[in-house]
């Protein structure tokens, strides 16, 4: 079983290195960028679980590692 675990800044929160891309696309020419926000994402390999079971425990990592949910947002696809 696979997980991902999708990590993005909330609404609100400045995001300098998303700042930073986006200026760097622009200087590469690279047209019609109106704005960059930046994350990060964690595939996570587990052993056989039911899926809700794998859930349970992606939310619980996310919660108290992956993410830091004062300033951000995490979503869990689970899938095999």
């Amino acid at each position: 079983m696979k997980a991902r675990v999708t990590v993005t800044l909330k609404s609100g929160v400045l995001d300098p290195q998303g700042k930073a891309i986006e200026g760097a696309l622009k200087s590469l020419g690279i047209g019609g960028i109106v704005s960059v926000r930046q994350g990060k994402v964690f595939e996570i390999e587990l052993e056989d679980a039911a899926r809700g079971d794998a859930e349970a425990m992606m939310k619980s990592a996310a919660e108290k590692l992956l993410a830091n949910t004062v300033i951000e947002n995490y979503r869990i696809e689970v899938s095999g």
